[in-house]
């Protein structure tokens, strides 16, 4: 393969996708069936298509692009990653997978390879979870593991949901069993990821081969007190849900650093209501999310949240109830794909590290239930979920020629 021009492709393709926000000067906002994923996706299609794919929509949104192998029976290879950002996120994370896999495809055809299975490029909706609140929406519908109960449950923060979203996209909740592909129709998962970490950066190594992701928990949080007057009510005589709700919150850091491990935990979102700066709070809605390469880290540092919620509302009356948005379990990458990307690597002359995943992604579903690896390019100044995210195209362009000898091993 002629990795120069590959690199121009993707160039081309990730630099025509950034137009596709709604903060346009202020990092990249692409939300779950907004108007600005619908321009991306069709940008995607367009691109599957002069790649020579087979192109398709499925009910939840996601996007494929096929290409034949001799027996389309035999289970195929998938490759790909997710269409949306987080807000004011950067313009590689999650897009650049899609397009990586868009450019392996058109490898296949330019060099006539006859695969033995079919290969194909997904671009999935909803992963990052930051409209409703869940995460893996798309990857989790071609599994099968999401009712059309749930996306009448899941709101934004407007009220909305995810139906209500998905039929504003021209979509059928209720269609959306049909997106789940039959059991041990998919051979192996290959996903491509900027690292969004410092590791790859700061030793200037070319490419991360990841073996591990974290399992995530999310919880959004509610403490519940009683509204009074800020200047009258005693300090003594209060049920202030701020006052019990920052003090959990305060420990929450702490729970997961006596941990060790790696383990993380954090507040990202906190809303108090009714939200007057002379009126007691009557409830305090919080989120927490925990990550860990160890799932019992992950299970004591949530049993030590709901201790010190049921500690702090009885010391004050209050109350609390603590509902769980995600819950995803550690991932183990496949020992035989990373051992070819390692022999990749060394026959192209490239630097490489094995190291593990603190975020979550789509290789992190898919991953628990069929063959899975990823493989990471650096984050410049570990950058990401900013407009500040960048990672040079050269490395785009090295990572696509080691996935491309990967799935013809594969």
């Amino acid at each position: 393969m002629d990795i120069a021009k590959s690199t121009a492709r993707i160039e081309k393709d990730l630099e025509a996708l950034k137009q596709f926000t709604s903060t346009k000067g202020c990092g990249c906002t692409r939300m779950p069936f907004s108007p600005e994923f619908r321009k991306a996706a069709d940008y995607m299609i367009a691109a599957m298509t002069d790649a020579g794919m087979e192109v398709w929509e499925d009910c939840a949104g996601n996007v494929f692009g096929r290409i034949r192998g001799k027996d389309s029976s035999k289970p195929c290879v998938m490759m790909g990653s997710h269409i949306d950002s987080v807000y004011n996120g950067g313009d590689y994370d999650g897009i650049a997978g899609v397009v990586t896999a868009v450019e392996v495809g058109r490898l296949i055809k330019e060099e006539g390879l006859e695969l033995e299975a079919d290969f194909v490029a997904a671009g999935f909706m909803d992963e990052e979870g930051c409209r409703f609140g869940n995460g893996y929406f798309g990857s989790k519908c071609m599994l099968g593991e999401m009712t059309e109960h749930e996306t009448m449950t899941f709101k934004d923060r407007d009220g909305i949901t995810i139906a209500e979203a998905m039929r504003s996209y021209n979509l059928k909740p209720s269609n959306i069993g049909s997106c789940k592909w039959p059991e041990g129709s998919i051979g192996h998962y290959l996903e491509l990821h900027i690292e969004q970490g410092p590791v790859l950066d700061a030793k200037k190594i070319q490419l991360g081969l990841v073996d591990c992701i974290v399992g995530i928990q999310r919880y959004m949080i509610t403490v519940n007190g009683r509204a009074d007057h800020a200047g009258t009510t005693p300090m003594d005589m209060r049920i202030d849900a701020m006052d019990m709700a920052a003090n959990v919150v305060a420990k929450i850091p702490g729970f997961a650093r006596e941990q060790g491990h790696g383990a993380v935990a954090t507040t990202g979102y906190i809303k108090a209501t009714p939200g007057g700066m002379n009126v007691i709070a009557q409830s305090v809605e919080f989120s927490v999310d925990i990550r860990c390469t160890e799932q019992e880290i992950i299970n004591d540092i949530t049993a030590n949240i709901k201790k010190s919620l049921e500690e702090e509302t009885a010391r004050m009356g209050g109350s609390y109830t603590m509902e769980q948005k995600l819950f995803v379990t550690p991932c183990k990458m496949s020992a035989h794909m990373l051992d070819i990307l390692e022999d990749s690597c060394k026959a192209h002359g490239y630097s490489y590290l094995r190291l593990p995943s603190g975020a979550g992604h789509d290789a992190l579903a898919i991953g628990q239930t069929i063959d899975t690896v990823m493989l990471f390019v650096p984050s410049v100044n570990a950058r990401s979920h900013c407009p500040e995210e960048f990672t040079p195209y050269e490395n785009f362009g090295q990572a696509v020629s080691v996935m491309f000898d990967l799935l013809k091993a594969l």
